[in-house]
């Protein structure tokens, strides 16, 4: 039935401890990139969404805005706050000038 198999009964015990120790490592592997994979992927879940806008606040007493950002920019200084479409829209429309790299002004349909 099986020729390809030992005849006797040592050497087939053998060979079924050496393939229950694969099986066993293959399992463990498979468990080891399963669980890195849950961990990315609730990692994923984790990470909070960049705001849509963000205005750079100047120095000083009550922080004037000093710019308007898209939220994803990274030339936006560290200290900012994130502000909703229709805030950033006053913003610009009331003379906080817009980031010239990621153009605010552009994305929220306003020319000047």
């Amino acid at each position: 039935m099986f020729d390809d198999l030992p005849p006797d009964l040592e050497r087939l015990h053998t060979l079924r401890v050496w393939h229950a120790m694969w099986l066993a490592r293959i399992d463990g592997k498979i468990e080891q990139l399963l669980q890195r994979q849950a961990e990315q992927e609730q990692g994923r879940r984790a990470k909070p969404q960049p705001p849509e806008w963000i205005v750079e606040l100047g120095i000083g007493v009550g922080r004037p805005p000093v710019q308007v950002h898209q939220g994803s920019c990274y030339m936006a200084g560290k200290r900012r706050r994130p502000v909703g479409r229709e805030e950033a829209r006053h913003l610009l429309t009331g003379g906080t000038s817009p980031c010239s790299h990621c153009r605010p002004d552009i994305g929220l349909g306003i020319t000047g």
